[in-house]
């Protein structure tokens, strides 16, 4: 029994050795983390390469290379890893690309950096401008990438061209958005240490430092040429990288390049292999550890954050490259100025016009500011700003018009109706300068309220010349109306003292007012004389108290006065003064004698 059992011991070793080794040998290979959907337009991960990565408890770093596709991405990253092309990334050397979403190196490199054990893994990338790609799928790779790594190698075969520069502007933009909008939190993008790395690099005299920094200066635009402006932009969007950027240049490993991977170290070019050791030293030295949120990440974290970042992503309506954030922004910024306009549709025209600008100002800074939260590029969205500005002034610019065409109309109508309201105060029946200077102030004061907006000042000029005309017309001819009441008030009085009371008086009163205002007046005053006489101040005085007062309107019960006045007069002669009974009702004292009685007195 000893013996067996000694067996049995040895054969489990033998089986978990071997296991041990099966598994290490299985990590020895590359895996697909993020792959693309069948029409390449959208990423889904791949539970292949990330089940490797969650198996990771130290903190992780990650090198990722990008660039256009046959730019030999793959076979950098073999050379880095020290592996040939059978072992490690594959390699073709068809016209089509080879690697399809994004690629790990399943066996990390552990380094120690600053004192901590850290994992660090190589990411392969697609090259984007291959054909049966949408430019979509391309930045969402190229976002990616910048966002998972803390080196980012950006691959560029020869030289740097603008498109390359705006290639990586966008994906630094987009890449910048979406890290700070994983669960809705604000957190500013930590950008990953940027390598420009040119392979089969020919030119001369210029070190690939310079040509980075002359290729990232600002271009000088004195003209004020929008291209140049949108040039100059794509530059300043990659400040944020500027300081954590370094440039590196590779020769032509061999002249035959579909050999490469058959050769070895000693047959390539002994150049290539000093600056390939050099960039391996390079890379190990900016390297540090993937940080989210102030923490290093481990396998679980990392996954899990690949996870938020890829969703946010897909959900995303990304444009090409080529529109970069100002074109990104479009569905906000109509968004924006639609809040605005409906905002500003709420007020209720017309206002004056400060106090439309003020609304203007509260609903601009309202748009603006729901802008600036869901902008896309958070420090480089200067052009989206302004034409949502521009956009914003041409609703305003239509709100003014607006606003005066209703100021207009309100303004025309109150003064139609002021108009109207003199017109009928001219011809009142009993001409009363209280009742005309009461109805000027109420129409005056109703205008001033009411009348509203830009075309407040031109009407309220209009309304001044035409009440001024209105109040002299009135005064021209109150006097003269006044003068002709009195006439045919005197006539009147005649009448009723010869016919209806019969009073002599009344009669010979009457006459004398008729004779002193038609002949009097006439022959020894003039017509100014006679109103501005003290006599005529208190005739004045006295008809305004009768005719318009606090309690009575005579202008407006003239004719149910009169009438009821009638009536009653009517009725006072017709039975008040009916004549006596010829019998009188107490008995008279009769003499028929015309004698006295007193007896005689012979």
């Amino acid at each position: 029994m000893g013996n067996w059992s000694w067996v049995w011991v040895l054969w489990i070793s033998v089986c978990l050795f071997a296991s041990g080794s099966s598994s290490s040998d299985d990590l020895r290979q590359a895996f697909p983390i993020v792959e693309p959907d069948p029409g390449h337009t959208k990423l889904r991960l791949s539970r292949e390469g990330l089940d490797v990565i969650e198996k990771i408890t130290t903190p992780i770093a990650v090198v990722a290379v990008i660039g256009p596709y046959r730019s030999g991405k793959s076979f950098l990253l073999n050379q880095l890893l020290s592996l040939s092309c059978s072992e490690g990334f594959g390699v073709g050397h068809m016209r089509d690309t080879k690697t399809k979403g994004i690629w790990i190196w399943g066996t990390p490199v552990e380094l120690n950096i600053n004192g901590v054990r850290t994992s660090v893994f190589y990411l392969d990338t697609e090259g984007f401008e291959s054909v049966g790609k949408s430019n979509v799928y391309d930045d969402r790779i190229f976002a990616l990438a910048t966002v998972l790594s803390s080196v980012l190698i950006y691959n560029l075969p020869e030289t740097i061209r603008e498109a390359d520069i705006s290639r990586l502007s966008f994906a630094v933009e987009l890449a910048e958005e979406f890290y700070g909008r994983v669960k809705g939190q604000d957190v500013a993008f930590e950008p990953a240490k940027l390598l420009w790395l040119i392979q089969r690099d020919f030119l001369q005299g210029k070190s690939v430092q310079e040509m980075v920094n002359e290729a990232l200066r600002r271009v000088p635009n004195t003209n004020g040429d929008k291209n140049l402006d949108q040039v100059n932009q794509i530059r300043e969007s990659l400040a944020m990288m500027g300081e954590n950027s370094t440039a590196f240049s590779l020769p032509q490993p061999h002249l035959q390049r579909t050999k490469l991977c058959d050769m070895r170290d000693d047959e390539l070019d002994p150049a290539y292999v000093m600056k390939r050791d050099q960039l391996k030293e390079l890379v190990g030295s900016i390297i540090l550890p993937k940080i989210v949120q102030g923490k290093t990440l481990n396998g679980k974290e990392f996954v899990s954050f690949l996870e938020q970042i890829l969703e946010a992503l897909n959900k995303g309506e990304i444009p090409s490259t080529g529109s970069l954030v100002e074109v990104f922004n479009k569905g906000i910024l109509e968004r924006c100025l639609k809040l605005y306009s409906e905002l500003i549709s709420r007020v209720k025209l017309p206002l004056p016009e400060n106090s439309l600008q003020e609304n203007h100002e509260r609903s601009r800074e309202s748009a603006m500011k729901a802008f600036d939260e869901q902008h896309f590029g958070r420090h480089h969205a200067k052009r989206s700003a302004m034409q949502l500005e521009e956009e914003i002034d041409k609703v305003y610019k239509n709100v003014i018009l607006a606003n005066e065409y209703r100021s207009s109309k309100l303004c025309e109508s109150l003064y139609t109706r002021c108009e109207d309201k003199m017109d009928q105060l001219q011809v009142l029946r009993l001409p009363s300068m209280a009742k005309f200077n009461a109805g000027f102030l109420q129409c005056n004061q109703s205008f001033e309220q009411e009348c509203v907006g830009p075309s407040k000042l031109n009407y309220e000029q209009r309304m001044m010349k035409m009440m001024g005309k209105s109040k002299s017309l009135f005064i021209k001819e109150y006097n003269q109306r006044l003068f002709n009441w009195l006439v045919a008030f005197s006539l009147v009085m005649v009448v009723i003292g010869r016919f209806v009371i019969k009073f002599i008086l009344i009669e010979i009163g009457a006459w004398i007012m008729f004779i002193f205002l038609e002949t009097y007046t006439r022959m020894f005053w003039s017509a100014e004389t006679l109103y501005y006489n003290p006599i005529w101040h208190f005739i004045v005085a006295t008809w305004e108290t009768l005719v318009y007062n606090p309690i009575l309107d005579l202008d407006r019960w003239v004719i149910p006065i009169v009438m009821m006045g009638a009536l009653v007069l009517l009725y006072w002669r017709c039975y008040g003064r009916r004549k006596p009974s010829s019998r009188s009702l107490l008995p008279l004292f009769n003499n028929h004698k015309s004698g006295s009685a007193r007896p005689r007195s012979d």
